[in-house]
């Protein structure tokens, strides 16, 4: 039998369990008063006993919200435009705290911070209050207007430190609480548009699915016509941690990682599952979808933190009616079932960075000379007759081992120790030079493999070479009309090339300091903004515009007298691969110290792009990458002093303007 709580004379408006007491503890409140509830009492033995509640708070007006402290001692309830520290034993006001000039809607207390409480108000912005005394409120920090809507929910990430508020208009809010990030923003999640991006990305799963196989209905388009369509908000009504990471490794289809949790998402139509880990949408479930239930538009919604047997239990009332209802989700089934479009699709397309080993040495010419015809008793068939295999190109893997790369291996002491990954990045400031006598901003860096050597591009049209230690200025190549946007070293570090603002392209030999190879502007109809060595040495990748450039080339330095003014060096275009749906190409990144046939491209469409260029063309685009466009990408593309696991070099990070940096797998593009 439920158990019937009396005591309120007005409707009650807010409720809340204890923090540490759990469902032992209950804090009610109304327009006449705030009760706690002890339900510890309503057994005593075998006979059931109504608690009674014990007013704390009488007649504060209209409430909104109530939250117990960490130790249940106080309690928090949010009245109209004040908050109210109340004594949780006896009707006492600790603290009365003003500064809203809404309504506040929310408050939550700072676990790891003793004293601090935190509250957002429907006047757009949120205050964080250290209660030094609870006599006299004292005001840490007061944000500005976050946006045109009013803040609807809060939750204090005590993991990651961070305080997580939704607004009415779908939007998500992320501020970091450590004590030296002055409570910036850490990240704004548009909560519709990553919608249409999940139901994006599971239309095109469910085309690629087998006949026999049916997408989920979560994306299916409305049979009513444009003007009958209308555009609707997902209010954020509740956010939830959910841990339920156990549940999760048990199935072996799901993409996330260790110790991955997650933020559940209670709105108007329906519930959300966000990887806090990348702040992408893994699953979506709508309240419409399921003909059992009969609320389609929740008013209120409340979660449960932890799931039980991978369950969570969401509790929601309508909007329009009179009705609640209890809802059991279980997560990992449902995350099971919609990534399941892109399981099935990414079996047989899953990509690579390292390229497989079973090469056709197509277009090699043989060193063998003066051998007979025939000189095996059975003949291999020419070939003829079977179906032509597409290679567009294949490395020379029997070249015998030079004196000179086994003399550069021994050299490399660390070779066979592995990478420690327990490291930690770099912090320690090391040494700053000036590279030039006047301020010349440094337009681009470039490490040579083995880390000895540093090139820098520079505004003032000039290249500039360093020792890895900064302590000498090994060389200076001059010659470009305009500022350097790239530099590249080949893989024996013999070669550079750079590409500058003049739309020239140029290859300099390291040793006499001169341009091997000069491409002119009649080559380019823009600026080449990236230009690097490829497929160890063999090519020339640079992005023009909207497409980038596979060249192949021979460098001759060699001099002659009479035709001194004549370019010896040979550069030919092989192919043109345009970017789709982009006007320029931001950033451009392969791996040259091995083969590989993968290409990943960035454009002013905020896309990112992968090329396989064994198949000559584009296998797969990756929509809205970054809040911004994309303006480096950075791949794992080893090392000559440690061995790394082979699932390492799959991994690439990408980073834009005020949008963080984003690491990536490219066997699942997440």
């Amino acid at each position: 039998q439920p158990l019937r709580l009396r005591g309120h004379e007005f409707a009650v408006s807010a409720l809340s369990f204890g923090s540490r007491a759990g469902p032992r503890l209950l804090c009610s409140a109304s327009r006449d008063a705030v009760r706690v509830w002890s339900l510890a009492e309503s057994r005593r033995g075998r006979r059931r006993v109504t608690p009674r509640g014990i007013v704390i708070g009488t007649f504060l007006g209209m409430v909104l919200h109530v939250r117990f402290s960490p130790d249940d001692q106080q309690v928090a309830v949010c009245a109209e435009k004040r908050i109210y520290m109340l004594s949780a034993k006896n009707n006492a006001v600790l603290a009365e705290l003003e500064g809203h000039l809404a309504p506040v809607t929310a408050a939550e207390f700072c676990t790891w911070e003793k004293n601090m409480l935190i509250s957002i108000s429907e006047d757009r912005s949120f205050k964080a209050r250290k209660i030094w005394d609870y006599f006299t409120g004292l005001l840490i920090y007061q944000s500005a207007v976050l946006t045109a809507f009013p803040l609807l929910s809060l939750l204090v990430d005590e993991e990651n430190k961070q305080i997580i508020t939704g607004c009415a208009d779908g939007q998500l809010w992320i501020f970091s609480l450590i004590s030296d990030h002055n409570y910036r923003c850490v990240t704004r999640i548009n909560l519709k548009r990553e919608q249409e991006k999940f139901c994006n990305k599971m239309g095109k799963s469910g085309q690629e699915l087998d006949e026999g196989q049916s997408t989920s209905q979560l994306c299916k388009t409305n049979s009513m016509r444009p003007e009958e369509a209308v555009e609707t908000t997902l209010p954020v009504l509740t956010i939830e941690h959910c841990d339920c990471s156990e549940f999760f490794h048990k199935e072996e289809n799901l993409f996330p990682a260790l110790n991955t949790t997650y933020l559940c998402i209670g709105s108007s139509a329906g519930l959300l599952v966000i990887n806090s880990a990348n702040f992408e949408l893994e699953a979506v479930l709508y309240y419409k979808d399921y003909s059992g239930l009969s609320i389609q538009f929740a008013g209120l919604c409340a979660l449960t933190k932890k799931a039980l047997n991978g369950k969570v239990l969401c509790l929601i009332s309508s909007m329009f009616e009179d009705m609640i209802a209890v809802l059991e989700v279980n997560l990992a089934e449902l995350m099971r079932s919609q990534q399941n479009g892109f399981l099935t699709c990414g079996k047989e397309k899953s990509l690579s960075v390292i390229a497989r080993l079973n090469y056709f040495a197509t277009g090699v010419k043989s060193t063998v000379k003066d051998q007979p015809l025939v000189f095996h008793r059975k003949i291999k068939s020419s070939g003829y007759a079977t179906a032509p295999q597409m290679t567009m190109f294949s490395p020379v893997t029997n070249l015998k081992k030079s004196h000179e790369v086994s003399k550069w291996k021994t050299s490399c002491k660390c070779k066979n120790k592995e990478y420690p990954l327990e490291g930690f990045p770099p912090t320690k400031y090391g040494k700053e030079i000036s590279v030039a006598y006047k301020p010349t901003p440094i337009s681009c860096i470039q490490y040579s493999g083995d880390g000895e050597l540093l090139a820098c591009g520079l505004a003032d049209k000039s290249i500039l070479v360093f020792d890895s230690n900064l302590t000498d200025t090994r060389a200076v190549f001059s010659g470009h009309d305009g500022a350097v946007n790239s530099v590249g070293w080949s893989h024996d570090k013999k070669w550079l090339v750079s590409a500058s603002e003049d739309r020239t392209l140029r290859i300099w030999s390291v040793c006499n300091k001169e341009p091997a190879l000069l491409l002119g502007k009649d080559k380019f109809h823009k600026s080449v903004r990236f230009a690097q060595f490829y497929y160890i040495d063999t090519f020339i990748l640079l992005c023009c515009g909207a497409e980038f450039h596979l060249l192949s080339f021979y460098p001759d330095t060699a001099k002659d007298d009479l035709k001194r003014y004549k370019q010896r060096s040979v550069c030919k275009l092989i192919q043109k691969f345009p970017m789709a749906s982009t006007v320029e190409i931001t950033s451009l990144s392969t791996v040259n110290e091995f083969y590989s046939y993968i290409v990943l491209t960035a454009g002013s469409n905020r896309a990112l792009e992968v090329f396989d260029l064994n198949a000559g063309c584009s296998s797969t685009v990756i929509p809205e990458v970054h809040s911004r466009s994309v303006h480096q990408i950075c791949q794992n593309k080893g090392s000559a002093f440690s061995t790394q696991q082979p699932e390492a070099y799959n991994l690439f990070m990408t980073t834009a303007l005020g949008d963080g940096i984003k690491l990536w797998d490219l066997r699942t593009l997440r």
